[in-house]
């Protein structure tokens, strides 16, 4: 390789996404392919979703370390100071960042809280935000620091991972030449249909081969209004007599006094057919298990990640309108009003229509890879550190998937 560039990631955390898990893909298929990749998280450990959640047991560090990409924390955070508007930074906490950013080239930072970090340390550039909701205006103080990222001309691109995100913040008043949109793709080697994997993970929780089931992978967040999804549930399972529903996700655990108050509301804490399995390392297991792959979030959501999962391994993907999700459901699921009989109503749908769907989710491969998203997070970052084309390496993506 005749040339390549560092580039340095900031995030808060390793605690359990949907943006954590596509940003490690992303980085894993580029590292070492005309691009040298490193993490900086500002906290090792987080508390959210009720859950403690260890750097270094979470999955991402691992693949991210497994694959030769360098993780360190600014800020060794324990449950009572993990949040994100944690206190400013010190001296020696600036100085780190500094050293890690001048030994790259271009800083990427998932999301734009880890803005704060850069703000303060007055860092000129070039940075890359990705942005993965659709609700700027919600977040806390990250639109402030954004802001004033952009402002100070530190910002060169924000990475838009749904047109519904593109939109939102168009609309807070950023310009259209900062904003890409690069869709969310995914491995699809990972993520395909599997038999096999269908019937281990049913034969793991008893539920006959035969019966329908519905997977919400979510982590316990007001965003995926898990209320709303189990008194949908609750619905459904009247209605299906044999039928089972898979819940996971950080927080979809009985450790989770929340969880336990919503299951009590909706008559379902001692049902048997209410699988919590809380954080999973295979998604693609519980997607190939299920038939329907619901979503029941009312605000938020851009593209969400478990749709595209869930469909490209043989669920049909039953969504609220949020975001993206029409587009991704578009042929080869159905859409639903955030209203619990509506819900269940389209879950009964979507399975007496299974054999309608199947072509069309089989078709959608090409659509989800994620290729062309590696293609373009690589194009991208490399306009960023203010390379012309003729001088970017042309082998940027893996073989296939």
């Amino acid at each position: 390789m005749s040339h390549e560039i560092g580039v340095l990631s900031l995030y808060e955390g390793f605690f359990r996404g949907g943006a954590r898990i596509l940003h490690t893909d992303v980085l894993a298929g580029l590292h070492g392919r005309g691009q040298r990749h490193r993490v900086l998280s500002i906290h090792e450990n987080v508390y959210r979703e009720a859950t403690f959640q260890r750097m270094r047991d979470d999955a991402c560090y691992q693949r991210l370390v497994a694959a030769g990409i360098p993780v360190t924390a600014l800020r060794g955070a324990g449950p009572a100071d993990a949040g994100p508007e944690s206190a400013r930074f010190t001296d020696h906490e600036l100085s780190l960042f500094q050293r890690e950013a001048t030994a790259s080239r271009v800083v990427v930072t998932l999301k734009e809280q880890p803005l704060r970090l850069v703000n303060q340390a007055g860092w000129a550039g070039p940075v890359v935000t990705c942005l993965h909701r659709s609700d700027p205006e919600n977040q806390g103080s990250a639109l402030t620091e954004l802001r004033a990222a952009v402002a100070a001309g530190r910002v060169t691109a924000l990475i838009c991972c749904a047109d519904a995100t593109k939109s939102a913040y168009r609309a807070a008043g950023f310009p259209d030449s900062l904003l890409h949109v690069i869709p969310n793709g995914v491995d699809l080697r990972r993520f395909r249909p599997d038999r096999f994997a269908r019937a281990r993970l049913r034969r793991a929780f008893a539920i006959p081969h035969e019966a329908p089931v519905v997977a919400f992978a979510a982590r316990y967040d007001g965003m995926k209004n898990v209320p709303l999804f189990l008194a949908a549930a609750a619905r459904f399972l009247a209605q299906r007599p044999t039928a089972h529903v898979l819940m996971c996700g950080t927080g979809m655990t009985r450790d989770n006094e929340k969880l336990l108050a919503d299951l009590r509301v909706t008559g379902l804490e001692g049902s048997s057919r209410v699988h919590l399995l809380g954080p999973r390392d295979d998604p693609q297991a519980l997607f190939a298990a299920a038939d329907v792959v619901a979503l029941t979030s009312t605000f938020g959501e851009a593209a969400p990640l478990c749709l595209i999962e869930g469909l490209l391994c043989g669920a049909i993907p039953v969504a609220t309108d949020v975001g993206d999700c029409a587009a991704i459901v578009a042929g080869r699921g159905l859409l639903t009003a955030p209203d619990a009989d509506a819900i269940a109503a389209a879950w009964c749908e979507a399975l007496a229509r299974r054999t309608e769907f199947t072509p069309a989710l089989l078709a959608a491969r090409e659509q989800f890879g994620r290729r062309r998203m590696l293609a373009a997070y690589a194009a991208l970052i490399w306009r960023a550190d203010g390379h012309s084309a003729r001088r970017r390496p042309s082998r940027v993506l893996e073989p296939v998937g």
